[in-house]
């Protein structure tokens, strides 16, 4: 028989000039074969790491469509109209335009995971980097700690996110990183 092309809904940002979130991930997710559905959180000028930057998160009205917290289809609800969002097998979560998207994402998770049960939720807890001049909202880095982190199927900090996730400083040694991730693992995600 025919396979079916793995389908990912890739709830991320978007960057005009330079590569993050979206624009960094979906031409390979594509080139390796998903089809990729791209939901931007924000659409910046550029990445916030520059110290300087134009535009604005997606409004979480729009957002909130994705868990049909409103009475039009449009985004998820539109793709769940065509009968397509049991196809859905992953959905992948980055940068957020505010801590009240998070909320939103995971509505859209619950959803998909209702029609696909087999679907996996990953989560890049994308989270601000003083050193680099990288920006998130108040209240992103808490959400990503608390809820996103038991939703999560799969979660892939740095080493950054994983000390802020695991409650301490960033690991230092290989044991101290393993240590965090399984940390990490007992509060919800299998990897």
């Amino acid at each position: 028989g025919v396979k079916r092309i793995p389908s990912v809904l890739s709830i991320q940002s978007h960057v005009v000039y330079g590569a993050a979130g979206n624009s960094a991930a979906v031409f390979p997710m594509r080139r390796l074969g998903a089809n990729v559905w791209p939901l931007n959180t924000v659409q910046f000028s550029n990445h916030t790491q520059y110290g300087a930057w134009e535009g604005l998160p997606t409004p979480n009205e729009q957002i909130s469509l994705l868990a049909s917290l409103a009475p039009v289809v449009l985004l998820v609800q539109g793709i769940e109209a065509r009968g397509a969002l049991g196809t859905c097998d992953a959905v992948l979560s980055g940068y957020l335009g505010s801590a009240e998207q998070g909320g939103y994402v995971l509505e859209a998770v619950d959803r998909v995971k209702a029609a696909n049960p087999s679907a996996l939720y990953c989560c890049d807890p994308v989270m601000g980097h003083p050193e680099k001049g990288c920006i998130v909202p108040e209240g992103v880095s808490q959400f990503f700690a608390s809820d996103a982190l038991r939703a999560a199927d799969v979660v892939c900090p740095n080493v950054l996110e994983l000390g802020i996730l695991a409650g301490g400083a960033p690991p230092s040694t290989l044991n101290q990183c393993v240590d965090a991730a399984r940390a990490l693992m007992d509060r919800g995600p299998k990897l």
